[in-house]
């Protein structure tokens, strides 16, 4: 089947920079090249085609070998050819040396173009750049999509009203608003900063994949905590739940599987370097670090701290929905009442959100009012059923 090729010699050096490219970058050489004749053909209607020839059928073929480059179009044979570039007459077939031709088949016939040459250097080079950037993409997405949920490290390159681009190696990644922590002015983010971020995400932006990162995700605390804590990285000490105010506050739940081992006092570190490192890192946000309780009712105690509890009940039950609904009353010293409710509701709202609790705190004053009230309605209610009788 013959196909006209094109006779320059330097056609070899795209057999050699294709697997040059392809070792350096870890590409599949025979997507490469691929790609190269899919660029050649575009290239060759974008040069040919339209009003001058409208041509249906255009292919193209690099030698793997020899880099020889064959750029051919599909005709169909006719007895009185009407469409130049799609049409053949059966006896300029046969001269081609189709012999056996009939009329309606169809043919490959090799283009005959001068400048091929400049065509396929610059189908060439789009086409490895392109290619370049789609395996960058891969990479990357391949890369990233299994960190989601670990802490990468990088560098401030530049924000606008709406994101932070942070250069994170070989991509360029973004934290969104809802990512950025905005209620403390300790956490700047200024251009070449190094801060720590939690993968979130990888999304698709202007055609190629963006690692996306958070700074408010309450898992970027559990992972500082591996980082810095050995006893969590080896599964001594365990993180049982967190619950974060971005930027504001944070309490943490660990739990130890040694008895040898205090889990707080691992966490907190000798004069309370550990957890003071993780501030820094987190622009000195507070974190209370508390002990988890098997016990409801003990670990609820520890989830209010600092604060003081007198009495803790708990009581959990199934809604008409199926939902399991869990409930803690609490008491404590009046003294007490401000400290656990914490500012503006906080160390409470913290609370229930690390044990998994609905919390309604009462001061042992009031609780021991309507206890009072409640005695005295029950004798009322005795007294009056004694009167009717």
């Amino acid at each position: 089947m013959p196909r006209k090729k094109n006779e320059e010699e330097s056609k070899d050096t795209i057999v050699s920079l294709v697997r040059l490219l392809a070792e350096e970058r870890d590409i599949d050489e025979e997507e490469v090249f691929q790609a190269i004749e899919s660029g050649l053909v575009a290239a060759y209607r974008r040069e040919f085609g339209g009003n001058k020839q409208d041509i249906k059928s255009v292919s193209a073929e690099i030698d793997r070998e020899s880099g020889e480059i064959y750029v051919y179009k599909l005709a169909e044979v006719v007895d009185d050819v009407i469409d130049d570039a799609n049409e053949i007459s059966i006896e300029e077939a046969k001269e081609l040396g189709y012999e056996d031709v009939e009329i309606g088949d169809e043919i490959e016939i090799g283009i005959d173009v001068e400048d091929l040459g400049r065509l396929a250097a610059s189908a060439a080079k789009n086409a490895i750049n392109q290619k370049l950037r789609d395996a960058e993409s891969q990479k990357i997405e391949k890369e990233f999509s299994g960190k989601i949920g670990e802490i990468t490290s990088g560098t401030i390159v530049r924000k606008d009203a709406r994101n932070v681009y942070v250069n994170i190696g070989r991509a360029e990644a973004i934290v969104n608003h809802d990512g950025q922590v905005r209620n403390n002015r300790n956490e700047r983010y200024d251009q070449d900063r190094i801060m720590k971020f939690l993968v979130v995400g990888v999304e698709e932006a202007n055609g190629r994949p963006s690692v996306v990162l958070s700074r408010t995700d309450a898992r970027l605390v559990s992972k500082l905590f591996e980082l810095e804590v050995p006893e969590i990285k080896t599964g001594d000490v365990i993180i049982r739940s967190v619950a974060r105010e971005a930027g504001s506050r944070t309490k943490i739940a660990v739990y130890s599987k040694d008895p040898d081992i205090d889990a707080k006092g691992s966490c907190v570190g000798q004069r309370g370097q550990r957890v003071q490192q993780i501030m820094n890192e987190l622009s000195d946000e507070k974190i209370d670090i508390v002990d988890w309780k098997e016990d409801p009712a003990l670990f609820i105690s520890e989830a209010l701290q600092p604060a003081k509890v007198s009495r803790v009940d708990t009581e959990i039950s199934t809604n008409e929905n199926g939902e399991v609904e869990r409930y803690a009353k609490v008491i404590v010293p009046d003294q007490q009442f401000s400290l656990a409710i914490g500012k503006s509701g906080q160390n409470v709202r913290l609370a229930a959100r690390l044990t998994g609790f609905k919390i309604d705190i009462k001061k042992e004053s009031d609780e021991s009012v309507e206890a009072s009230k409640a005695l005295i309605d029950d004798f009322t209610v005795v007294d009056d059923a004694g009167k009717e009788e």
